[in-house]
């Protein structure tokens, strides 16, 4: 029996993997000791490596169960366990090829001296590997000190295991009792992102760590120590993380990639993972979809911002404290990123801001830009015709929020892809904040902003986007004013909404940031949701669901641009046309199976999207109508759901919320 359980499909992958594991190490070492001059071939060894390891991914995602020749114990823990191992070890090499990929990036973005290749830059893994071993040597704290004080320095990055530590869940790391780690952020919940010596990176507990002291004295507390496996050293319980698991662990390998870009040059040193493009990745809470539904009042027994005026028959307008129009004209000297990084993405997100909140949606529109000149960024300043409205830069915003701070967040950004590993990410480029009241409470007045941007997050203050410009400018007037030439800047011209325009922005929801060529679109659903929350119903106690497909399913176009772009028509049609247009265009696409999912700066997809889209819009014409499309043989769909039909405004409407 034991011959056969040893040939069966899950310990196959497992034998397989600690190979790998094993080859990955000695390769790993190998790097550590090469010379720039041989790093082609471990480059190529490194690459063949991770097609083996994304192999031996997809045969353990393929097996199951059923299919081993004996029962098997644990047998959904084991293969969870086996994927943590695989997907680290396809981390490491991801890493790993970043930095042997080093000596083929060029730099295309202006930099200084300390971006050119050099010994520093060759030598600098080695120097990494031994970073531990030196920082240790250069920490003299004095003796008298507070361990406990000394251990949070922000100074003293080097910290020793005073126990052993089981990982509770994905991405906690596992490290046993006297096992020196490297700390790179101490959070302030007690979790810590700590790196061991393998380079495997993780969150750990800070009660766990102590700092070193000389080694005689670390011997001898090495024996006082008891082993810690369910509660910390000094018996205390883990401190609960105040932050999402989740969150902590994309942070880390994100943070991960950027630091080995910046490292190598392929992107200026203030370049962060997009803060806006995580919030967006996280749910639904900052996508327009959800500002689109009604809200409730405290009571929650009637709508807050969705009145009906019996007078002229519709709902009645809000106006609110923000009702502004905000023109994307162009972005000015951003900094490129090195030939190792292919840009998917040029664009800029923008949302309400009060300093730490995002107060709305987070809305975004795709810049151009010439190959001559890529530093500068343009926007359509107005869209119509077949241009798609994520081109869109006339963008309108709104809301009633009473925060003196109240501002809107600009956020630069690229997708990009990684030529030597393919992985794709989301970089802010720099931020800008246009702060919409002074401090007296007069409005920001209307006209063309020039804003400089600042590198690093929205929460990080003093970072250049590329620090390199300033160090170059010398110490003379003018050569301090050629260099704020240099800075990267975003043009944008506020203004208040004419007369009409602000009628027609007055019927949307109190909260929306968005495009102004799909407005009159919002403006009908709106107004066709009035008639069917409030002047339809049979009474406004029946929570009955509403039979309605475009109730149902119209705040999902705002998530998806092309499809929304399939539904604009001149802005005379009425209601009763936009139901039927609505009928004819979209709702047949939205269960279609052979329209592909809606993925973000993948230019195969979008251009697959948009042919299927424009061949169903130009058969729905000529068969007068999209009813001989859903019946044909030829076409398939999804299997129904009564959500389509089914709008519960229950489920769908937000809470009022106070702070808003």
């Amino acid at each position: 029996m034991a011959e056969r359980r040893a040939r069966g499909p899950l310990q196959r992958v497992q034998r397989r993997s600690r190979e790998l594991r094993e080859q990955v190490e000695a390769l790993r070492a190998e790097s550590a000791a090469a010379a720039p001059g041989q790093r082609e071939p471990l480059r190529l060894r490194c690459t063949q490596l991770k097609e083996l390891v994304e192999e031996n991914t997809n045969a353990l995602h393929a097996l199951k169960k059923a299919d081993e020749p004996a029962p098997v114990g644990n047998y959904s823990q084991r293969k969870e366990e086996e994927e943590k191992l695989l997907l680290r070890l396809s981390q490491q090499l991801q890493k790993l090829l970043l930095v042997l990929d080093q000596d083929n990036v060029t730099k295309n973005y202006p930099g200084g001296e300390e971006h050119q290749k050099g010994p520093h830059t060759e030598e600098g893994n080695e120097e990494e590997e031994e970073s531990e071993d030196e920082e240790g040597e250069e920490e003299d704290p004095e003796e008298e000190e507070d361990e406990e004080k000394l251990l949070d320095d922000p100074n003293v990055r080097e910290c020793v295991a005073v126990g052993n530590f089981d990982a509770q869940q994905e991405g906690d790391l596992t490290f046993v009792k006297g096992e020196i780690l490297l700390i790179h952020d101490k959070k302030e919940d007690g979790w810590w992102v700590a790196e061991n010596s393998k380079g495997e990176r993780g969150l750990v507990p800070r009660t766990y760590l102590a700092v070193p002291k000389e080694e005689e004295e670390s011997q001898e507390e090495s024996e006082e120590h008891t082993e810690v496996v369910d509660e910390t050293a000094d018996g205390t319980e883990i401190k609960k993380r105040t932050d999402s698991h989740w969150n902590a662990v994309r942070a880390i390998a994100e943070n991960d990639t950027v630091e080995v870009l910046t490292t190598t040059g392929a992107v200026p040193a203030g370049f962060r993972p997009s803060m806006l493009f995580q919030l967006l990745e996280e749910g639904e809470e900052f996508r327009a979809s959800s500002y689109l539904q009604p809200k409730l009042t405290p009571s929650q027994l009637a709508f807050k911002d969705l009145v009906w005026n019996s007078e002229r028959n519709t709902i009645h307008p809000r106006p609110t404290r923000v009702s502004l129009i905000v023109t994307l004209c162009s972005c000015k000297m951003i900094p490129l990123p090195g030939s190792g990084v292919r840009v998917l993405s040029r664009h800029v997100r923008l949302c309400l801001f009060d300093g730490s909140r995002v107060l709305s949606n987070i809305h975004t529109v795709r810049a151009t830009w010439l190959p001559k000149n890529p530093q500068t960024w343009t926007f359509s300043p107005r869209v119509m015709g077949i241009l798609p409205s994520l081109l869109d830069g006339d963008c309108f915003v709104r809301s009633n929020s009473l925060s003196s701070d109240i501002g809107i967040l600009f956020e630069l950004g690229i997708t990009y892809k990684c030529n030597s590993t393919s992985e794709r990410g989301e970089l802010s480029c720099g931020w800008a904040f246009l702060k919409l009241f002074t401090s007296s409470g007069i409005p920001v007045p209307s006209k063309m902003h020039e804003l400089v941007l600042s590198g690093g997050t929205p929460y990080e203050r003093g970072v250049e986007v590329d620090p390199s410009i300033s160090r170059r400018a010398g110490s003379g007037v003018f050569q301090q004013f050629m260099s704020l030439r240099k800075q990267p800047v975003l043009l944008v011209k506020v203004k208040s909404p004419s007369v009409h325009s602000k009628d027609i922005l007055n019927f949307l929801p109190e909260t929306l940031v968005g495009g102004m060529c799909y407005i009159h679109l919002l403006v009908f659903y709106r107004q066709i949701l009035g008639d069917a929350l409030l002047k339809d119903r049979m009474s406004m106690q029946s929570t009955d669901l509403i039979c309605n497909p475009v109730l149902a399913t119209f705040p999902q176009l705002l998530d998806q641009p092309d499809l929304m772009d399939a539904l604009r028509r001149d802005q005379e049609f009425l209601k009763s046309a936009f139901v039927l247009v609505y009928h004819d265009s979209v709702l047949p696409l939205l269960c279609s199976t052979f329209l592909p999912g809606y993925r973000w700066a993948e230019e195969e997809v979008e251009l697959s999207r948009w042919k299927v889209i424009h061949d169903f819009l130009k058969r729905s014409r000529e068969k007068d109508g999209a009813l001989e499309y859903l019946l044909s043989s030829e076409n398939t769909h999804r299997a129904f759901d009564i959500s389509e039909l089914a709008y519960d405004f229950l489920g769908e409407v937000r809470e009022n919320n106070p702070g808003e």
